[in-house]
């Protein structure tokens, strides 16, 4: 039965450069790169190309020895350029010379009916096959979902309330077969709930409201509503050996089309937005894609912050970076490398407080769309007990004392305290608004590398 979740605690962060919706014209990348780093739980990637080789849409690029039945796949067609190491050897990216068109390798086509048909075991070889396993993220821990493992139930969520989020029924615009023939696909993995949450504050898209055999949920309030973790607490909550599944709307759409064509196509669009970009809007593109073509001509100034993803959870890649595998947005804004003399005292109505003390007057215009930079208007310090966590974390947890839990390494106590509920885009919030300038999304995923590994 759909349920509705009314959410009460948040924080909304109102930026400057949200992408308007039209698809600008866009010259397709030479080169594309696909990332290990994106992927939580990786320990001992195999290589299985070298450079030099050439490979298609589809062709297997390396595997983890851990879990060596996914495989990892290329997003584009053409030769393997250079295969970029760190410390340690450590795999960073293998970077690919993409061909003017992509070629695609051929797997299993099946009509609508067909799909219905299917065995679970044949569906999981083919997502295994074709690389798009990797798309189903298992909670707890937030990392590649286990192919032998039966999740209790499976989350789609189908808005994004992260500051500067790309419209997600836009993104889906024309792609209602792929969209469906995903939940078909994804409907054989569980005997529980497909649940399918969308926005109560917006007009449900047609993709998502004529979408069949799933729970169609609406969630309304401020960000984290979005968040598919803070959904599952108030849906389906996660206890110590439960095992849920979750996959981007954009991936579920992709897994439709592999089994409706056969093919694995990782095109999408993505927002590329932030306040220094002088006209967000949407590309179309593929993973793994330049950063450097996606902006293009698009930036005002030199100092600048190049995210892969949203400002709360993304990753700085800088403008010869590359486009995360999970990521949907590009975001620019502002360096923040700069002090700032007596800055938390001087009151003002420009800068964005949650606590409505570093900016006096920020209060008076909440909902002001703000340029806003990196700085973090002071150094790390003790880790002070305010209450605020609570108010911007909308679950039934402790995380004030959780995060020192997992400081301590206290096992039972980060237990007790609800970690196998989080991962670090649902405690993101409080890293911004945390007085003590700790890393909190690092501290929690310590953590549960912790637990996993116990």
């Amino acid at each position: 039965m759909s349920q509705t979740i009314k959410l009460k605690r948040g924080f909304d962060i109102n930026l400057v450069g949200k992408a308007e919706k039209k698809v600008a014209p866009f010259d397709h990348p030479e080169t594309f790169a696909f990332k290990p780093t994106d992927f939580h739980g990786i320990s001992r990637p195999k290589l299985l190309v070298a450079e030099g080789d050439n490979v298609k849409a589809g062709t297997p690029l390396m595997f983890d020895k851990m879990m060596d039945r996914v495989l990892f796949t290329a997003p584009v067609s053409g030769e393997v350029v250079e295969i970029k190491r760190g410390e340690k050897r450590k795999l960073l990216e293998i970077k690919i010379l993409a061909d003017k068109k992509v070629e695609f390798e051929q797997f299993d086509k099946h009509s609508t009916s067909d799909i219905a048909n299917l065995s679970k075991e044949d569906i999981t070889d083919q997502l295994l096959k074709s690389g798009l396993w990797p798309a189903i993220i298992q909670r707890p821990f937030g990392v590649i979902a286990n192919p032998d493992d039966t999740p209790k139930s499976i989350f789609v969520s189908a808005f994004d309330t992260h500051p500067l989020s790309p419209d997600v029924a836009f993104q889906l615009e024309g792609q209602d077969q792929y969209f469906q023939a995903g939940l078909d696909v994804l409907r054989k993995f569980t005997s529980g709930n497909l649940h399918l949450n969308t926005s109560a504050d917006q007009e449900v898209a047609q993709v998502f409201a004529h979408a069949k055999n799933v729970q169609v949920n609406k969630v309304s309030g401020p960000h984290p509503a979005g968040n598919v973790g803070v959904q599952i607490h108030h849906l389906d909550p996660i206890n110590k050996g439960d095992i849920i599944w979750t996959v981007s709307p954009v991936h579920v759409a992709q897994m439709g089309k592999l089994f409706l064509e056969g093919i694995y196509d990782t095109s999408k669009l993505v927002a590329i937005t932030g306040s220094e970009v002088s006209s967000p809007e949407y590309v179309k593109t593929y993973a793994g894609s330049s950063v450097s073509k996606l902006i293009g001509g698009r930036v005002e100034g030199d100092n600048l912050r190049y995210i892969s993803g949203n400002v709360l959870t993304g990753e700085g890649v800088g403008p010869e970076g590359y486009l995360g595998y999970y990521h949907n947005q590009i975001s620019v804004i502002p360096e923040g490398d700069y002090e700032e003399t007596l800055g938390w005292i001087l009151p003002s109505a420009k800068k964005l407080s949650f606590h409505r003390a570093f900016g006096l007057l920020s209060f008076l215009s909440a909902k002001k769309e703000r340029v806003l930079d990196t700085n973090t208007h002071g150094e790390q310090r003790s880790f002070v007990q305010t209450g605020s966590f609570e108010q911007v974390l909308p679950m039934d947890v402790l995380p004030t004392y959780l995060f020192k839990a997992i400081l301590a390494e206290d096992y039972d106590n980060m237990e007790a305290l609800g970690i196998y509920e989080l991962v670090e885009e649902d405690v993101a919030l409080c890293e911004f608004i945390d007085v003590s300038k700790n890393d909190i999304q690092k501290i929690l995923r310590e953590g549960l590398e912790l637990i996993q590994n116990s």
